[in-house]
């Protein structure tokens, strides 16, 4: 294993993911529950679920588009999305 990549991807995901929908989204739902547990796992269950499909995806799409324009597509989508969230009703 790469330690150096672990941390390196760790922090990156962990900084990104602090003050999220994600992390709002499971706020809200351990708040209306008493069921504390079963939002604990199924927050991570789906997160988990979530990374296994974008390091596939990346593995996949990365042998086919050169990493440099990865970074490109990908952060134009995220803006895409960004835009289409704040123009939605």
């Amino acid at each position: 294993m790469d330690w150096k990549i672990f941390a390196s991807t760790f922090g990156m995901i962990f900084l990104a993911e602090m003050g999220d929908k994600t992390q709002f989204a499971a706020l809200a739902a351990s708040a209306g529950t008493k069921s504390t547990y079963s939002v604990m796992l199924a927050v991570v269950l789906a997160l988990s679920l979530a990374g296994v499909l974008g390091v596939v995806a990346g593995k996949f799409l990365g042998s086919a588009i050169d990493p440099k324009y990865m970074k490109w597509i990908s952060g134009t989508m995220f803006i895409g999305i960004g835009t289409w969230v704040l123009a939605s009703k």
